[in-house]
């Protein structure tokens, strides 16, 4: 087992990934910019090195600073987090070349699941269900039309490498096929420096279900459930719960154990999900792998009491599983709800000091947040604040732990995403699970009428 662990990360998953670390008894050494000195993953950490100032360009995306960092403080491995380089293959290409342990799969397959037509042709190869779509990329005006007439209007463009609804269009007829075709091909090149796009068919009202996968470096790969996202504004999730109100333990057991076997066919190791869009028929489609701890894991820790994050480590240093596919067990409901520091009404950032903190407490009820007491949120980075998770002994019971712990949760200074959540929960079609991924942006314009 490693002795010490650097962090490239910062806030909540940072904090989260140091308490796991200091449960197996590993030094913990954390990265940070010049505008998070006071962050409690700094505060917390048994080493802390600046790695440059504010822009994350400069200091959490500079992979020359962390690899220093890593060095001067003989650090063992490096584990991501989500986001910033989570999914760089480059950055654990380089963290290996170094001699140093990456927390995660290997760079290989990093590369091959982010490369969205690779990742789309292994999982046919591996006989999971994908959406209809271009046979690879499109590589021109024509076959963008050859291929979505093939497929039948409504399409949908996509970034090969992409991700969080950049370089993604909707299109419904030849007339604007061109345009959308030629905005998604900039958009991908300009955030993703690939400008190569792909069609697939656009699925009405689907949920987005995703599969919480784990494998180890000696063949043995399970699955923990499910988790439904579909609650997201522009791509962007707002809530999560596990199991899904809509997914039965059969279609459970079926979507685990062919991503679990899709993950060993492609040389998997480590925590990843597979993520699904679920059609109105109820059949599932594979939509992509995340290559990383996700946001959501928490749901899926509460429900089977297993720590994903230990065991990515674990994993990392060779162990095998500490667990059995039979040994996974579902348990109650969890639901988790990202505190964001935004207007609930129209989203706009808003950081600034915390003049008042103070999160619920109580049996079920979690809070991972890295906030405390006159903190300054800076305006830099992601708006989340941290995440509230609750279990219920099931879903009725879930539901009304994560109205009293909305209505527990102090913050002051900013603005905050409770009241909308506080709204959603107690909306009928949350509370009966008859949502999918165009709720919110229809409740939104209906709150926003009567506001």
């Amino acid at each position: 087992m490693f002795n010490k662990v650097l962090i490239a990360n910062r806030g909540e998953i940072a904090l989260r990934v140091q308490r796991a670390c200091k449960e197996m008894g590993i030094q913990t050494v954390a990265v940070h910019s010049e505008a998070d000195t006071e962050a409690m993953h700094v505060l917390m950490a048994d080493e802390s090195v600046c790695i440059g100032p504010h822009r994350s360009s400069e200091s959490y995306l500079n992979i020359t600073a962390i690899m220093a960092a890593a060095e001067i403080t003989d650090a063992q491995a490096i584990h991501p987090g989500y986001g910033f380089l989570a999914e760089n293959s480059e950055f654990a290409e380089i963290t290996k070349a170094s001699g140093l342990i990456f927390i995660g799969p290997r760079p290989d397959v990093i590369r091959l699941l982010g490369d969205k037509v690779r990742a789309r042709a292994a999982m046919i190869e591996a006989n999971v269900p994908v959406v209809p779509g271009s046979d690879g990329v499109v590589i021109d005006e024509q076959m963008a039309l050859l291929s979505a007439r093939k497929i039948g209007y409504p399409v949908i463009i996509k970034a090969v490498g992409g991700g969080g609804g950049r370089g993604m269009k909707v299109v419904h007829s030849d007339a604007a096929l061109i345009s959308a075709y030629t905005v998604a091909k900039n958009e991908a090149l300009q955030f993703f420096k690939n400008g190569d796009v792909y069609i697939e068919k656009f699925l009405k009202n689907p949920r987005h279900i995703e599969i919480q996968v784990m494998a180890d470096q000696h063949g043995n790969s399970v699955h923990l459930g499910e988790r439904d996202c579909s609650l997201q504004r522009r791509h962007q999730k707002l809530l999560e719960e596990a199991p899904s109100p809509r997914v039965t333990p059969q279609e459970r057991e079926h979507l685990g154990t062919l991503a679990a076997k899709a993950a060993l066919a492609v040389g998997y190791t480590g925590a990843g999900t597979f993520e699904f869009l679920q059609d109105a028929k109820g059949d599932f489609y594979f939509i992509e792998v995340n290559t990383r701890i996700q946001v959501e894991h928490p749901v899926t820790e509460m429900v089977t009491g297993i720590d994903l994050v230990k065991e990515q480590i674990r994993v990392a240093a060779g162990q095998p599983l500490s667990f059995s596919q039979e040994e996974v067990v579902i348990t109650g409901h969890a639901i988790e709800c990202r505190i964001n520091a935004e207007h609930p009404e129209d989203f706009t950032p808003s950081p600034g000091r915390l003049t008042r903190y103070h999160p619920p407490g109580g049996g079920g009820v979690r809070v991972d947040s890295a906030a405390y007491e006159g903190y300054q949120i800076p305006p830099y980075y992601d708006s989340m604040i941290g995440k509230l998770i609750v279990h219920g002994k099931d879903r009725e019971e879930a539901i009304a732990r994560m109205l009293r712990a909305l209505d527990e949760y102090v913050i002051q200074g900013i603005f905050t995403s409770i009241p909308l959540h506080q709204r959603i929960i107690r909306d009928g079609a949350f509370k009966t699970g008859q949502y999918d991924l165009n709720f919110l942006e229809h409740f939104l314009k209906v709150v926003n009428k009567k506001t």
